[in-house]
This record gives structure tokens, sequence and C-alpha cells, in this order.
């Protein structure tokens, strides 16, 4: 269901909690000839949205935004400025100022935010970087970040990250890794990491996961392996491991 437009607020306020007035505002013009609306698009607005729809209907005048004392509108001007003009906001103290400008930069120039402080930051350089600054990111201390890396990773460097500490990271590296390297997170510690070994590996490999500990694992194997496998399902701990493999069986 498509989402309600945001309703025009009857006494809107500007980033200082004042309300705003129109008549106040360098942009009156535009206001009298109905290209803005205080509630809905201006940028004196403390509001974000609203301040984007200003500079959506009005990006020429980004590029004016950009040292605004509020930091929304830096970021929300950032997005419709002239490329030449971010550089300087590498350096905004706002982090989201800083995403903002490393999603357009050239991925040339956002290289040492790869070392910014805030993760978010951080997150848009791991999807902009590419070769050895990308793999380098893969240490950062934050497993969002990681996950971004191991996503945009090629397949066959993803060995690296096989006994990483988060299992919300494996589980992705159990999604690209190379079928033939599965194996090296066959024993996992964590079950949904080998619940997708266990539906990516051939039907000819799933025996050693037969007998692993957790029922969707079992479950997920035969439905999965062999015929030749599925007798020794028929007397599983657990009913539903043990009907699969029985109707598999009649079936066949």
């Amino acid at each position: 269901m498509a989402a309600e437009p945001e309703r025009i607020s009857d006494d809107p306020l500007d980033w200082r909690g004042r309300p705003i007035r129109c008549r106040e505002c360098s942009h009156v013009a535009l206001n009298l000839e109905g290209l803005c609306r205080k509630g809905s698009a201006c940028v004196r607005d403390r509001r974000a949205k609203r301040v984007d729809l200003f500079f959506r209907g009005h990006p020429h005048l980004a590029d004016s935004y950009l040292d605004h004392v509020y930091f929304e509108v830096r970021a929300r001007a950032a997005r419709y400025a002239s490329v030449l003009r971010l550089p300087p906001l590498l350096d905004d103290p706002e982090p989201e100022v800083r995403a903002t400008v490393a999603s357009r930069l050239p991925a040339s120039r956002i290289a040492h935010l790869a070392h910014d402080p805030e993760p978010r930051v951080r997150i848009v350089a791991a999807n902009r970087l590419e070769g050895a600054a990308l793999l380098a990111m893969y240490s950062d201390p934050d497993y969002l970040v990681r996950i971004h890396v191991v996503r945009r990773l090629s397949p066959d460097l993803l060995t690296i990250a096989v006994h990483d500490e988060d299992p919300e990271v494996r589980r992705w590296v159990a999604r690209r890794i190379p079928v033939e390297r599965l194996h090296l997170l066959v024993k996992d510690p964590e079950p949904l990491v080998r619940l997708v070994v266990a539906e990516r590996l051939p039907e000819d490999r799933l025996v050693a996961m037969s007998k692993d500990e957790d029922l969707r694992i079992r479950f997920t194997v035969a439905e999965r392996c062999s015929s030749e496998l599925l007798p020794s399902f028929l007397d599983d701990e657990d009913e539903l491991v043990r009907a699969c493999a029985q109707a598999r069986l009649e079936g066949n």
C-alpha cells in the first residue's frame, strides 16, 4: 500500500523551534508563486523531508545552502548541489552530511572515509570503494560495515571471513562463497549459517550435515539429499524429518 502524503502542518517550526514566517524568508517570491510552501516544501523547516522537497523543486538553490548552520539543510542540499562544491563537506562535523557527500563524489575522493569515526559513513564508503580499498575495510570493527564489505567482495575472497565473529556476517559469506568452499562453514557454530550451507551444498555432499543437531538443517538435508541418503532419516528423532524422508521415498 502506498504511503500517505505527509499532512501539511498548521504551525510549522524552523530548526530553532520558532514559527516560520514566509514574509521573513529570502524566498518569499517563490512562495507567492506557489513554488514553495511552509509546512510542506520549505528550506527553513526543521523537518528534513520538507527541506528535501524544497531542494527537489529548486535544485539550483542547493549550492548556496551547503554552509547552512542546520545540518539537515546541509545534508539535503548536498544531495542536489553541484558535485564540484561538495569536497569541503567531507570534513563536515555531521555524519549524515559526510555520508551524503560520500555517496556522490567519485570513489577516488572518498578513500579516507573508510576510517571515518561514524559507521554509517563507513558503510557508504564500503558500497563505493573497489579492489584493495574494499578488501581492507573487512577489518572494520563494526559488523554492519563488514556485512556490506562481504556483500561486495569477489566470492573468491570470502574465505577471509568464514571465521568472522558475527554470525550475520558469516551468513552473508555462506550465501556468496563459491560452492566448492562451503565445506568451510559446515560446522559453523550458528545454526542459521549452517542452514544456508545446507540449502546450497550439492546433494552428493549433504551427508556431511545429515546428523546436524539442529532440526532445520536435518529437515533441509532430507528435502534435498539423494535418495540413497533418505533411509538414514527414517529413525530421526524428529517426526517432521522422518515424515519428509518417508514421503520422498514413497514418491520415488
